[in-house]
């Protein structure tokens, strides 16, 4: 990541960084994220899985198993098997990729019959950072509250602004929906309602001071950039 592009001015102790589109305040925490000109609404919960760079696909055949292979999807999305070549599947759901895949053995086998499945793929995660004890990523199994993802991460520092904690959600691989998220407000009994579970991809930034401004969409490729302050420098 280049940090070049980022020019940082302190004045009367609150540091202003500003750059690609968004500037942050240490002190105040105003956070103006760059919003995207195309608005998309959030992927459904139950969207099919999508394959991934460095996922194995098994591939094989009913009538030419000779043909069987098992394939790793490249970090550009593609996949290299015999007969087919290289084809891109990255972005695709399973059942997808089995209708691109047989349709490319076509070209060289007479009515192939073809089974598609994963043999290894990256499970479901979420990840958590800023003012808890051990900020990171974390398996997602089952349902998984915001107050149940805090405390897998540590629980919460008194430093903690954790009435303004901000939730990421994944839209696309370069997008995310932003949320701020009253924490102290969801411990009590009539905020419990509010205690949403968390989805795969979900970032969890619990902030050091009052965050003021946060644009509701936000780009993948600017989180990190905000990520170390509310961390307070550490990895």
């Amino acid at each position: 990541m280049r940090h070049r592009a980022f020019k940082q001015k302190v004045c009367n102790g609150v540091t202003t960084i500003r750059g690609a589109g968004r500037i942050m305040r240490r002190g105040g925490w105003v956070l103006t994220m760059l919003l995207w000109a195309a608005v998309a609404s959030p992927q459904a919960p139950d969207q099919r899985y999508l394959i991934q760079p460095s996922d194995v696909l098994s591939i094989r055949y009913l009538y030419t198993p000779e043909y069987d292979t098992t394939a790793t999807v490249q970090p550009d999305g593609f996949v290299s098997a015999p007969v087919i070549g290289e084809l891109k599947v990255g972005g695709l759901t399973l059942a997808q990729a089995r209708e691109a895949l047989l349709a490319a053995a076509g070209k060289r086998l007479r009515d192939p019959e073809m089974y598609v499945d994963l043999k290894e793929f990256e499970k479901p995660h979420f990840a958590v950072g800023g003012e808890v004890g051990t900020p990171g990523r974390f398996e997602l199994r089952g349902r998984i509250t915001v107050l149940d993802a805090i405390a897998m991460a540590g629980g919460l520092k008194p430093t903690s602004k954790h009435s303004q904690v901000v939730l990421l959600r994944p839209i696309d691989r370069e997008r995310a929906a932003a949320t701020l998220l009253d924490v102290k407000q969801m411990m009590t009994v009539d905020g419990a309602p509010a205690n949403v579970a968390v989805g795969p991809g979900d970032v969890l930034i619990v902030p050091q001071n009052r965050v003021s401004k946060i644009e509701r969409y936000v780009r993948w490729a600017n989180v990190g950039l905000f990520l170390n302050p509310f961390n307070g420098g550490s990895d």
